[in-house]
């Protein structure tokens, strides 16, 4: 953990995003623990990013978590649904990421209970995450690191390929729409809005380890800088 700490302390944000794809995000709940890979997410670059809450060094109540320290949970709602981000720069610089898309590993069938749905529709979107894991508000301004929230980075996969794609629903923001600030993995069939032709079998994993060839320290997160121009 200490690892992936320094690497939120002192990485830039897209590299941040890249090394959270394959990383698994689980949330300690009363019914158990629900968890999954995390497989989508966007990086917002305030206060240069014109679709970043954060744009201009934009400071009000709602967005106080971003300008804490990297690691915090940052929480809004868009349309009814909660949307959950890590703030991925030291105090001060509000920058941040925001996760799209997660494989569902542990309750499943607590997920499935919660959106009342099955297969990709649990946790294929920013909200339908956010509701399968019951990720509450009371969360905003905790840390990823050590909350009933946070990343396990033992538990992490590493991803065959890296999708670098423009951000969804950024309209009317200059080069900032096209910018390609979205990062998923390659043929994961939990992707928003993946066609079924782009599927793989084996969800766009590499194949595990065994226990004594795992590695778990700052090269294997980096490992998923190995970014692909792909198309979903």
């Amino acid at each position: 953990m200490d690892e992936l700490m320094a690497l939120f302390a002192t990485q830039p944000t897209t590299t941040i995003a890249r090394a959270l794809l394959g990383m698994y995000l689980e949330h300690e709940t009363p019914d158990g623990k629900l968890g999954g890979y995390i497989v989508d997410c966007e990086a917002y670059l305030g206060p240069d990013d014109l679709a970043a809450h954060s744009v201009g060094m934009r400071n009000t109540p709602r967005v106080r978590a971003m300008y804490q320290e990297p690691g915090t949970i940052y929480l809004y709602t868009m349309h009814t649904h909660r949307i959950v981000n890590f703030i991925t720069q030291p105090k001060g610089i509000p920058q941040g990421i925001m996760i799209r898309g997660l494989e569902p590993v542990d309750g499943i069938d607590l997920m499935e209970q919660q959106r009342q749905k099955t297969g990709p529709d649990v946790a294929n979107g920013p909200g339908k995450l956010v509701q399968a894991l019951q990720i509450p508000a009371e969360l905003y301004g905790e840390s990823v690191f050590t909350s009933p929230l946070h990343l396990v980075p033992e538990r992490r996969r590493t991803p065959k390929g890296i999708l670098a794609l423009p951000r969804i629903g950024i309209p009317n923001k200059g080069e900032w729409t096209q910018m390609p600030l979205r990062f998923a993995v390659a043929g994961n069939p939990y992707l928003t809005n993946i066609r079924k032709a782009a599927v793989q079998q084996d969800h766009g994993w590499l194949e595990r380890r065994n226990s004594d060839g795992e590695r778990n320290d700052i090269d294997l997160l980096r490992s998923a800088i190995n970014e692909k121009n792909l198309r979903l």
